[in-house]
Formats: C-alpha cells, structure tokens, sequence
C-alpha cells in the first residue's frame, strides 16, 4: 500500500482538513517527573491527539540533542505518525500503534511521497517505561530520541528543531492498524489525515534532563 503523507494534507469525510489547536502549553507530568511543552491538536470533531516534548536546558544552538517525545492518542487509533521537521520527506518519522497491554514504537523516514516510510536506523528510540502504558480509553508512550533533533535532510543539508524555540511539526493518523502489529517494521495502510502546527519547545525545559531519563528507562 502507497502511503501519501505530509506532502498535501489528506482528509475523508467527517474529517478536518484544518485541525483545531490551542498554542502549547507547559505539562508537568507526575508519572515520569518530566516538563513537556504540550500541543493538543484534533484529527476529527470531539477527537484529539496530544503531543508533548521534553528537553534539556543549556543546548547549544545547531547541535545534536537528546529529546524526549510522548504521545497520547485514543484506543481506536491504528498508527499515528509525528515529524520531527514538519514534513515527511527527509525528516525522522515516529510512527507507533496499540499491540495489546503494549505500544510499539517505529523509527522511520521517507524518500518520497508515494512510498511507505522505511525503517530508519538514523535515530534511536528509547522507551521510558513510566510513561508507557494502555487503558481501556487510550494509549500512550514516552521515549528518548536520540538523531531526531540535528540531520541530514532530503537535500543532502543539515536540519535541526530548536530546544529553546517554535518548531513547525506534524502528525499523520490512521484508523487502519498496520499489517503485523506486533512488528516494527510492519507495513502500513494509507493515512486518513495529517496537518501541522508550531510547537514553542522553549516551555518543555528540563535541567535535570539526564537524570530523568535514567530515573525513567
């Protein structure tokens, strides 16, 4: 299955093209400790999904960084897809789905607009547990990125998301879960929507940045 994602933004009927989100907003999160710069963006009518980021303080501009990502989506989501970079070509793809009691996380990039995002071995996720988990209602998951924040893009120069500003990102949903939900690396069926915001990363500022992650992992 072709997947067409950031390119042109996709919608089906009772969808919104033009998905309602309030500015980011800072979210203390008692479970892992973290500091998130939160965005929460509609992908239908009464329906959202929850994007939070978590930094680390005194990062030099221009430079690699680790971040940590969490993601909230409904039960009923078949895979939701975030873009580092706002785009899907060339930019670090995290796309994850529900597998039972657990979330599986998928490193992936694209070289086109036409092809399923591959697995991609140019950033690391790591999976902080605490935050991590499935209920009757949602699931959610917590993970430290490492090659998500300064890369090589599709043209062959450097990207990079700012620690201490906005960020233009994106997101992909999907009601069809993917092939073997079990894997990875598993294929994917074709998005319902996507669309994109600007998320200030300056409010998601955490000095003891290093620590929480060990506390977490």
């Amino acid at each position: 299955m072709k997947l067409r994602f950031w390119g042109v933004v996709a919608c089906v009927a009772a969808l919104l093209c033009d998905a309602v989100a309030a500015g980011t907003t800072a979210y203390h999160d008692p479970q892992t400790g973290f500091t998130f710069a939160e965005y929460a963006i509609q992908y239908k009518i009464g329906h959202t999904l929850v994007f939070r980021v978590a930094v680390p303080t005194q990062v030099t501009s221009l430079t690699s960084y680790d971040a940590v990502l969490q993601v909230v989506a409904p039960i009923d989501a078949g895979w939701i897809g975030f873009a580092w970079g706002g785009r899907m070509i060339g930019d670090p793809l995290a796309v994850a789905w529900s597998n039972g009691n657990a979330v599986v996380l998928s490193s992936r990039r694209a070289s086109d607009h036409t092809a399923v995002p591959g697995v991609w071995t140019g950033a690391q996720y790591t999976e902080l547990k605490a935050g991590t988990h499935v209920n009757g209602t949602h699931w959610q998951y917590t993970a430290k990125c490492t090659g998500c924040t300064y890369y090589t893009n599709s043209m062959g120069s450097k990207s990079w998301v700012y620690a201490t500003g906005t960020n233009h990102l994106a997101f992909a949903y999907s009601a069809a879960r993917p092939a073997n939900p079990s894997s990875a690396g598993s294929s994917l069926t074709i998005h319902d929507v996507t669309n994109n915001w600007e998320h200030d990363f300056s409010v998601g500022q955490n000095a003891d940045f290093a620590a929480l992650v060990t506390k977490n992992s």
